[in-house]
């Protein structure tokens, strides 16, 4: 490991800083290790391991075979003797080989054995379209874990979450499902490694308002949040002040800024990229239908993905909800 200590403050990327948060991780516990296809000569295909293999070994970051199902057992032996393991599944929809494992073990244990046996599992998971990849490389299928209970399931959207996050995943003693938005990774920001803003960080389960406004509220997570930041920025031109929420963890949710926001708006948008019906965005619509009716000026609105297969590169723009969707959206709610 280099002996110049990091500067406190540094612009990285999404990538990069879940490089250095988990490269925190590995030198806060020796219990932690990562686990998955490529991590370690090759530094991951989207480089966010890139280094770590060098400064903690090949026993610490270990490459596996193409073998997800395997990845996830082996993880759950460890994490029974005492290890904090961290999978990477190199793309979505190569998740689903892992998938008994994860719903049959890995959120099961800690209840199966009355909390005696904890699963500090953290399985990461580039996810969602934008990059032009073929089929099982964009997929959203955050629905799947969220509906399962027994596991935690985040999503990071920008450089300052991310490294903070996956620290606390890997400090967390119940699974996590972390969703890393792929088209996000190599977007910059500042990160102040000794906390968000200098201030304490954000707990793992909390959601947030990224964007302050009075007319509507716009609820994203992952790639979305920028997407909605970006169509209250163009809503200003017609005199609109959107409110743009970061719900960071899809479960548990947390919902009360979300339900403050509505109250005070009385208009709300649910966007994701995932096919819409039965999505994370159903569920947030009848939460806030449940705790805001009286408040609510129009019905709650979905921005969604088609229920279709994620489709080929050249047309994915078609599929994936954008700015002009997302302002569609508000121009519906608030015509009502």
């Amino acid at each position: 490991m280099s002996d110049a200590a990091p500067a406190p403050v540094r612009t990285m990327t999404m990538a990069k800083a879940l490089n250095a948060g988990l490269r925190r991780a590995m030198e806060d516990d020796p219990k932690v290790l990562l686990m998955g296809e490529d991590i370690g000569k090759l530094g991951g295909v989207f480089r966010v391991t890139e280094g770590l293999q060098k400064d903690f070994g090949e026993a610490r970051v270990v490459d596996t075979p193409l073998a997800e199902a395997g990845i996830v057992g082996t993880a759950i032996g460890l994490a029974v003797r005492g290890y904090r393991p961290v999978c990477e599944i190199q793309f979505d929809g190569f998740v689903f080989p892992a998938f008994d494992q994860i719903v049959t073990q890995v959120a099961r244990m800690r209840w199966r054995t009355r909390g005696q046996v904890p699963m500090p599992i953290v399985i990461r998971i580039p996810f969602g379209g934008g990059i032009g990849a073929v089929e099982h490389h964009s997929e959203s299928p955050e629905a799947y874990f969220a509906h399962t209970v027994g596991l935690k399931v985040v999503s990071c959207s920008n450089p300052v979450d991310a490294y903070w996050m996956i620290q606390q995943a890997v400090r967390s003693d119940d699974p996590v499902i972390f969703f890393e938005p792929k088209r996000r990774y190599y977007e910059k920001a500042e990160v102040d490694t000794r906390g968000t803003d200098g201030a304490v960080p954000l707990p793992l389960h909390g959601s947030r308002v990224v964007r302050p406004g009075r007319d509507a509220t716009l609820i994203a997570y992952g790639p979305m949040v920028k997407t909605c930041v970006e169509a209250a920025e163009a809503a200003t031109d017609e005199g609109r002040e959107l409110e743009v929420i970061d719900l960071r963890t899809l479960s548990p949710l947390d919902l009360g800024p979300v339900f403050d926001s509505v109250r005070r708006t009385g208009h709300a948008v649910v966007v994701h990229e995932a096919p819409v019906s039965v999505g994370l965005g159903s569920e947030v619509a009848a939460r806030i239908t449940e705790e805001c009716f009286y408040s609510l000026e129009a019905p709650v609105l979905r921005v969604a993905g088609a229920d279709v297969p994620y489709p080929p590169s050249r047309i994915e723009e078609d599929y994936l909800p954008d700015l002009d969707r997302v302002l569609d959206a508000v121009d519906r709610s608030l015509s009502y």
